[in-house]
């Protein structure tokens, strides 16, 4: 009994990991559009698409006659025949205008959430829209649709960001606002022109210049000045604080890097840097990483991972804190979607690469 136990709980570990899986998708040489999903890959369609576009759960696309369609759960689902004019798709979402009708495709199911909208905005979990049936700013989060504003038609939100689960503004009234979880949030009793947000984050220099950072529902006094600079990712925040050091704020605490100016790129869960010895480093989860001793002149950061090709011509990731050289073939090109690296080697071979495994 204990071993059918073991093998239940590793079995149900294993069925989680494959869930968990983003996509990847690429157009073969036979021009047939291929998706890769939860370790098989398989054809999604026998013609190439005129547009797509690949988030971690769904792929929505235009496909050769403009007929839109979303792969989504191991199928392909025909949403319309030549309607869409504009599609967007994040981890979760796909927003997607049939002329000026706005819809989302949230968990399998289509929800029209105005007839007439000409300004929205798609993250993660959030899709931020003005109703111009209603003329209002509408938030549609966990299923529901939410008043945030009504519609003012000399102004428009100009200060406005939005990431992940999170939107931040001012708004008409010259109010800092802050919607998370479903909840809006009066921030500050007066505008903040200079902000950042990330998943559960928001990051501004408030009316007396101190540094604050918004994090999961609790607001941190960070710096009585001004950062020289600072970008919010997902849970953290790095920035070069008024006294010259640079600094990641993680965990509810602030965590000295060392005194430097470094370029720096935030994306998701991932800090890349360049330190004062000009070694690319990455910050992930608490801990730092030494990836080259110089820094790259181009290089992909997306979600849990960096890619790049290194002086020794070989694809190298680092995901989740593990680095891989991925081949040192010469590649026809190669992309990082979701921690999923998908290349192409001459014409006619494509590979798959996530997790240290090759597809």
């Amino acid at each position: 009994m204990r071993s059918v136990f073991l093998a239940l709980v590793i079995l149900h570990a294993c069925i989680i990991n494959c869930l968990s899986q983003p996509l990847a998708a690429y157009v073969d040489i036979q021009n047939q559009l291929m998706v890769w999903n939860r370790g098989y890959i398989h054809k999604m369609d026998f013609l190439a698409p005129t547009s797509m576009k690949i988030g971690r759960t769904a792929i929505p696309y235009l496909d050769n006659s403009r007929t839109f369609k979303i792969y989504y759960n191991g199928g392909v689902k025909q949403m319309n025949i030549g309607f869409t004019n504009a599609f967007y798709v994040t981890d979760n979402l796909v927003a997607f205008l049939n002329q000026k009708s706005l819809n989302v495709f949230d968990k399998g199911n289509v929800k029209n959430l105005t007839g007439l909208c000409d300004e929205f905005f798609v993250a993660d979990s959030i899709v931020l829209y003005l109703d111009g049936l209603k003329q209002e700013y509408r938030a549609y989060y966990n299923g529901q649709t939410i008043q945030l504003e009504t519609f003012m038609p000399d102004s428009t939100l100009s200060q406005l960001k939005i990431s992940d689960n999170i939107i931040a503004y001012d708004n008409f009234a010259n109010l800092f606002k802050i919607f998370y979880r479903g909840t809006l949030l009066q921030q500050e009793d007066y505008p903040v022109k200079n902000f950042e947000v990330g998943r559960n984050t928001v990051a501004y220099v408030d009316i007396d210049r101190k540094f604050k950072i918004f994090h999961s529902g609790q607001t941190f006094i960070i710096d009585d000045y001004p950062p020289q600079s600072y970008k919010a990712g997902d849970n953290l925040v790095a920035f070069v604080g008024s006294d010259g050091y640079f600094k990641v704020f993680y965990s509810d605490s602030v965590r000295t890097i060392g005194y430097m100016n470094p370029t720096y790129e935030v994306a998701d869960n991932i800090i890349a840097y360049r330190d004062p010895g000009g070694m690319f480093k990455v910050f992930y989860k608490g801990t730092i990483t030494d990836l080259e001793n110089y820094y790259p002149n181009n290089f992909t950061v997306q979600y849990n991972s960096v890619a790049y090709i290194n002086a020794a011509n070989t694809l190298r990731l680092f995901t989740e804190g593990e680095v891989y050289d991925v081949t040192n073939a010469e590649l026809s090109n190669w992309s990082l979607n979701y921690d999923v690296i998908t290349y192409q080697i001459g014409q006619g071979i494509f590979r798959v690469f996530h997790k240290g495994m090759e597809y």
